[in-house]
């Protein structure tokens, strides 16, 4: 029996990646996008976290990103 890794590796590094003011923040206090200000906002929280469930519901379910490990019985 495999275990399907794709997923949750998947929500892992867009966490991380679009984690607001990692990389980049939309949108930041003063300007539209602000680049490596580890500072945030609610309006970006919120921001992120649509861009996060979007392009994860596009990985996961249209594309299928998979990634099986275990089970070589």
């Amino acid at each position: 029996m495999s275990t399907d890794w794709g997923p949750v590796i998947t929500a892992v590094v867009l966490f991380i990646l679009l984690s607001p003011g990692l990389l980049f923040q939309l949108p930041a206090r003063n300007n539209v996008v602000e680049f490596g200000n580890m500072s945030t906002s609610s309006i970006s929280i919120l921001v992120h976290a649509i861009f996060f469930f979007g392009i994860l519901t596009i990985l996961i379910v249209t594309i299928g990103v998979h990634l099986y490990a275990g089970g070589g019985g």
